[in-house]
This record gives structure tokens, sequence and C-alpha cells, in this order.
């Protein structure tokens, strides 16, 4: 979740949406995004909107502790239920990010996910998943959280060479997370994904299919691999600059990418989205399908993101200021927008793109088509889709996603 909010309007004390939110929602999944802002220490890469306690002390007291965060996120779940009001949907996702979840007691972890089942119901085939750092967990905490109703977990391994994971600030030992796969499997985990980063400063080729050999040999059904990003203000950035360590470019992470998928597919995993490949349909991550497809999701927690029916929303940041705002009863929006019928096709096309089912071409306008003919010619997107009337993004136009998405967009 990056820590930047956008400007907006309002938002209501009591939260309330337009009438037209909620028009036709019945037809629309809901999911639950349950944000936990605390990290043990602040990696040098990350841009989210995390705390460690000594950036907090002082600057919310009580209301920004971690010990009682639990209760007052129940509390925000409490307020959708207000704002929702009949709404009829059970909650076919939850989603508990961060952060690190796991640095709150897995107890606390499982009661938001009992506010959610006890305001809003579960469906009986709801995925609950909640990310992990592979230290903060062991056999007793998995299992508790399994009891509790959790069934996909998502570890953060980043890679498996120590002097990678020395650049990105990452305090996991090398290994830590292929034993946390087994361990989440003999807890009853029916679903787990580990989260890879590829292009830090000082990786090598060797280095990242090393990490892609160690996360396979753990038998996780899901891997996700982003390239990394260097976001302004952080501490790799800094570094960058001092000219502490180098910058990898554009070239360097194609070619990881390229490394990612051979493995990756030669072991049987399916790419379904740009960053994410999974062994079977069952396994893709339902909850960030949410995203992708536009759906409706209730993001709780500081500076936690919503979108219900084509209006966005976003919480205040700061864990004391979020407090605040639901112990007086108000509702912790810092801004929203309402968006239009543009925005949102414009939003299906940068989205939904990047899926393996791609886009209709239906939604593109002329200059749009006419870009979408060009890249098929140029090898970027798949012929029989396009001939069935999707656009669909080659291997190489997964490469240059963000640039084919611009051109047919117009």
């Amino acid at each position: 979740m990056p820590s930047a909010l956008p400007d907006g309007e309002p938002v209501p004390d009591d939260g309330a949406l337009p009438a037209h939110a909620l028009a036709g929602a019945a037809e629309r999944p809901l999911g639950f995004y349950l944000h936990v802002p605390y990290c043990a220490t602040r990696c040098g890469y990350c841009d989210f909107n995390t705390y460690t306690a000594t950036e907090l002390r002082g600057t919310g007291g009580v209301l920004a502790s971690r010990d009682n965060y639990a209760e007052t996120l129940i509390d925000e779940v409490r307020l959708a239920r207000k704002v929702l009001g009949d709404d009829p949907r059970e909650a076919r996702t939850v989603f508990v990010g961060g952060g690190t979840p796991t640095l709150l007691a897995a107890d606390d972890l499982v009661r938001m996910l009992r506010s959610i089942r006890e305001e809003f119901g579960l469906a009986d085939d709801a995925e609950v998943t909640t990310e992990a750092n592979p230290e903060s967990v062991d056999e007793r905490y998995l299992a508790t959280l399994r009891e509790g109703g959790f069934n996909r977990i998502s570890f953060g391994m980043q890679s498996a060479r120590p002097h990678v994971l020395k650049i990105l600030d990452r305090t996991h030992t090398p290994g830590r997370p292929e034993a946390c796969v087994a361990e989440a499997r003999a807890a009853g985990f029916e679903q787990v994904n580990l989260d890879l980063i590829y292009g830090t400063p000082g990786e090598s080729d060797d280095d990242w299919r090393a990490s892609l050999e160690a996360a396979l040999g753990a038998g996780p059904d899901h891997v996700s691999a982003y390239a990394l990003i260097v976001e302004e203000g952080t501490g790799l950035a800094r570094r960058i600059r001092r000219g502490e360590i180098p910058m990898t470019d554009d070239d360097v992470h194609a070619d990881r990418y390229l490394i990612a998928d051979e493995i990756l597919g030669a072991a049987g995993y399916h790419w379904y989205e740009v960053s994410n490949w999974a062994l079977s349909e069952a396994a893709r991550c339902l909850h960030n399908e949410l995203y992708w497809r536009g759906a409706d999701w209730w993001g709780a927690g500081p500076g936690a993101h919503s979108h219900l029916g084509g209006v966005r929303w976003w919480n205040v940041k700061h864990p004391g200021a979020y407090a605040a705002a639901l112990a007086a009863g108000r509702s912790p929006g810092a801004g929203r927008e309402v968006l239009t019928d543009e925005d949102r096709r414009v939003e299906r096309i940068l989205l939904e793109l990047r899926l393996r089912e791609g886009v209709p071409l239906t939604l593109l306008r002329e200059p749009g088509l006419a870009a979408a003919h060009r890249a098929l010619a140029d090898g970027l997107l798949e012929e029989r889709p396009y001939e069935q009337g999707r656009a669909v993004l080659t291997l190489r136009g997964r490469l240059l996603a963000d640039a084919v998405v611009r051109d047919v967009v117009d």
C-alpha cells in the first residue's frame, strides 16, 4: 500500500456512500482488505504506509499502539456494516496485509476475521489470506490462524541469497521461508504463496536463478515475482543517490523476468497476471483478481483504499489519527472520488490487460484499436485471442506491458 494519498473530495463523517455505489451490488463479489501498519524494522526499499515502534513513539499515544489495534480495526468493520446497510453480500475474499500482519498475535488476526464473519458472513468457498514475515511465525502461530479460518498465506521470501537480502534490509534467515511453507502445509493451509523480488543491486542472474529454485523446492502453489522499484524517499533510493550501490536498469529487469517465466513455466506454474504464476486455476489469488477486475472491496486500516460501485476512497494514514476518528464515531476516510464511465473504462484496460485473459477489444476506441493492431503486428499481442476479440499480451508484450497499455488506452 503506497504511503502517498491522492487528493479528493471529503468523506462524510458517517461514511455514507452515494446511492448509485450500491446499485447492482448483489451481482458483484465483495472482498475485504485489512491493513496492519506495523513493522519491526523498515526495509530499505519500502514505500508502504507502515510504522516501526520508534516511528510511532510520541506521535499517537495509546491510540497508535498495536496492542489494541485489532479492536480499532474491528470498529471500522462495524462501520462498514452500517454504511452498507442491508447489502446481502457475504465476503468472498479477505486479505490481511501490511506492514507485517504477523507482528500481531495470531488471536488478534482471528478476531479481525471473526468480525467480518459476524457482520457480513463468509462465503462457503471464501479465500482468506494473510501476509507473513517468515521470522514472525512458528508452528503454533500458523495452527491458530488455520483453526481460526485462514486458508491461504503469503510469505515474503524476496531472495535466497544473503547478500541480496542484506541490500533489501530483510532480516529473515535464508531458508526460513522455505521451512515456513512446510509448516503452513502441516498446519493445514490449502494455498501458500512466496513473494520474490528481482533486480536488486548486486544480484546476478545466478543469484536470481538460485532464488527461484529455492522457492520451487519449497513447493508453494503460487509464486509472485516483482521487479524492484526504487521509490523516492526510501533508504535504498538514498543509498543509490550517494553512489553506495548501483542502480539496475530495465534490461536487467527484462532478463530476470524471462528467467522467471522460463523456470516457473518448466515447473508447471502458469502466468495469470504479469507478476503472478500459479500451479492451477484454484491456486490463483482471488482477492487480487477483485482489484484487477474492478470488483468491490472495503479496505480497513490506516491508509487503506476501498472501492464500491465506482466510488473510491482512502483512509487517513497515521494509526493515531485513524484510531481517533473511529473512537469519535467518525469515518477514518481522508478523501474520495467518484469515477466516471471513462475513468472505469480506462482502469479496466490498465488492469485487465495484465491478466492472462486480457481485455475485450470492444473497450478500445479507434486510436486504441489501431495501436492494438500495431502491437499484434509487432508480436506484443497474441494472434488467436486477438482474432476472437481480445487483447492478450505475449511474453514479449508482458515485458513492455506499460508501453502497450499507454498506446491502447487512447
